[in-house]
């Protein structure tokens, strides 16, 4: 099936972007709602994953903004952690480009198995600001390369990861970490976006469609996860783990 850009689906584009962004700028997850509707349109694989890139990009920036602009993030003290993840996500969009991830797709559903069970079985996971077990420096360096690496080399989970990163050893609320994850989010999209445009792998007028969208979706969710904290972020940050968990695991094993 060819993809054409009809006026009924830019308005499930349109539609879906806004879900996408306000489910993102919350838990993450964003993709496990725009790829299949990207998917179900007729685009190809590899320009949904580029459009996805495309439109995800805003929904990050739009959400990422709200929080500094709100007190929840402060970019000076993410510094460190912004350019380690941009190193990592050039060097694993690079290496995506000459070996398969193939060997990842048995791992990371197993690791976000671990999220969702810890997190559920601690209550008061990420309530409040905690004192943190890794110097801020080593943590922003260590994840940043490692976390970087992984979203321009696989990608699924990131968010996840890095909020439960945050959250374990830099003491943060869900609030904060959510607001932090956001910036790293925003850092590795940018350089995964900027692989696919080179490769001319992105639909551009269903791309900046959702885009609009996802700026809605994404100030309006990033909003109420400000105001309203961990009670509204954790149920959606595991059932966002736990969806991830289950396509991935259906991908691989079944």
């Amino acid at each position: 099936m060819d993809f054409a850009l009809t006026p009924v689906i830019a308005l499930c584009l349109f539609v879906t972007g806004i879900a996408a962004g306000f489910v993102d700028s919350i838990a993450g997850g964003g993709g496990l709602v725009a790829l299949p509707m990207l998917l179900s349109v007729g685009m190809p694989p590899q320009l949904a994953l580029g459009t996805n890139k495309l439109q995800g990009s805003f929904g990050t920036f739009s959400a990422a903004l709200n929080y500094i602009q709100k007190g929840e993030v402060n970019l000076k003290e993410s510094a460190m952690g912004i350019v380690a993840t941009l190193t990592g996500a050039a060097t694993g969009a690079w290496t995506i480009q000459h070996m398969e991830a193939g060997f990842l797709q048995g791992l990371i559903p197993l690791l976000l198995l671990g999220v969702l069970v810890y997190t559920l079985a601690s209550p008061d996971f990420g309530d409040t600001q905690r004192k943190p077990k890794l110097p801020t420096p080593v943590f922003y360096t260590l994840c940043g390369l490692l976390l970087g690496f992984y979203d321009g080399f696989f990608g699924p989970g990131t968010g996840s990861f890095w909020t439960t990163g945050m959250v374990l050893f830099l003491g943060f609320s869900m609030t904060r970490a959510a607001g932090y994850t956001r910036v790293m989010n925003f850092t590795s999209n940018v350089v995964a976006l900027t692989v696919f445009i080179a490769l001319g792998n992105v639909v551009w007028s269903a791309g900046l469609i959702m885009a609009a969208g996802q700026v809605i979706g994404a100030r309006t969710g990033s909003s109420l996860a400000i105001k309203n904290g961990s009670r509204l972020i954790k149920p959606i940050f595991i059932t966002v783990v736990f969806l991830t968990t289950a396509r991935l695991v259906y991908q691989t094993y079944l």
